[in-house]
């Protein structure tokens, strides 16, 4: 325990002090080989004002300071649409880092609780890094490996650090792993032979991407809306996050499922990045860029990672459903499988998700990491 007495919060507005900000987990995480430094590119886009997500929510940023010496940080977001008919207006709080003790978490923590109750919030909810859209969760299983692209890694104490300061375990995100060559369960084949002609795959159409970010977007909203903490992407955000997304994406890791040529679901598997960024230290030009797209032209990655994935609602409680899911995962792993990748990751996975995790694990996947969403009242 330390005397939060000796910690100052400091909110971050000029550029030394975003500096600060980004730079800090460099002194927590010096050591850790299962860190994968973040490239500074993507820490400045994330905070741009122009995003569009910052069209519907505010945010705010805090040094926690002994002295003149950085000892943590954290963010707080509103995001105007996240309202819970259960626990009110939910507020988030992200980008917690911290030396191990528990007066410079608590410092934080209020600082960020304060900041969302006065805006009118009646629950926290985090980390979200910055929305549920993006990195979510604390890590508390699974520190011994390095994490896949867009998902975070954190230290063992944290998870101690923040139930100290009154947050409750909210709810779990799971992320499993399997090989590409799996064998098909026999409950799938049995489905195929009654179902299968019904059901149609093609790949992301790139000569038409807007349309398509439009048309997937429209399964991702229709497939995740009765899901815990859900968010709507808006039409500008999905086409911004395409944007982002398009020198990664590979038609042949991307399909779109239809059942009686109505759409019913899209899969996109991304390559693992984070295998060639780890050795960047966080700079992409100009020399890591060349070797990043050398990397990724030349298929130079063993490991994959499914971020975005939806069923339509209409069939998501029932065995067609279930035959879309697995139709789409056998779609990409063949072309995964060729170029070399050895592991595919599916996340993140809530908890109660019971159908998508008893699926995936019928095709032999292995719950290997845990992130943990952490909550409390702000009454």
């Amino acid at each position: 325990m330390t005397d939060r007495s000796t910690v100052t919060i400091q909110p971050v507005h000029k550029r030394p002090q975003w500096r600060a900000f980004h730079d800090f987990p460099r002194r927590v995480y010096a050591g850790d080989p299962a860190w994968v430094p973040p490239l500074k590119k993507t820490l400045q886009s994330r905070w741009h004002r122009q995003r569009p997500w910052r069209q519907h929510a505010e945010v705010a940023a805090w040094l926690a300071m002994r002295g003149k010496t950085v000892v943590g940080t954290i963010s707080a977001q509103l995001d105007e649409r996240s309202v819970d008919p259960a626990r009110g207006k939910v507020g988030y709080f992200g980008q917690f880092e911290t030396l191990n003790e528990a007066g410079i978490a608590q410092a934080l923590v209020d600082a960020a609780c304060t900041w969302l109750k006065q805006r009118g919030c009646q629950w926290v909810s985090g980390p979200f890094d910055l929305n549920i859209n993006e990195m979510c969760g604390l890590l508390v299983e699974g520190f011994e490996t390095p994490p896949m692209i867009m998902m975070p890694h954190h230290p063992r104490y944290y998870a101690r650090l923040l139930t100290q300061t009154g947050l409750s375990e909210e709810m779990a995100l799971w992320a499993y792993r399997i090989p590409p060559n799996f064998s098909p369960p026999k409950t799938m084949a049995r489905l195929q032979a009654r179902d299968g002609q019904r059901i149609s795959l093609r790949p992301i159409d790139r000569s038409r991407y807007r349309d398509e970010l439009e048309l997937l977007r429209t399964l991702f909203n229709d497939a995740w809306q009765d899901n815990w903490g859900f968010v709507p992407f808006s039409a500008s955000e999905f086409l911004a996050l395409g944007r982002e997304l398009r020198p990664l994406l590979n038609p042949d890791y991307a399909a779109i499922a239809f059942v009686d040529e109505a759409p019913a679901g899209f899969i996109i598997a991304l390559p693992n990045l984070n295998e060639i960024t780890q050795g960047f230290n966080g700079r992409l030009w100009p020399a890591n860029a060349v070797k990043l797209i050398y990397a990724l032209a030349t298929h130079q990655f063993t490991s994959a990672r499914v971020p975005l994935m939806g069923v339509a609602q209409r069939f998501q409680r029932g065995p067609l459903g279930a035959l879309v899911a697995f139709s789409m995962i056998d779609a990409i792993r063949h072309p995964l499988h060729a170029h070399g990748v050895k592991t595919v990751e599916m996340s993140w996975i809530l908890e109660t998700n019971q159908g998508m995790n008893r699926l995936i694990e019928s095709i032999g996947g292995e719950r290997y990491k845990t992130y943990q969403i952490y909550g409390k009242s702000l009454g």
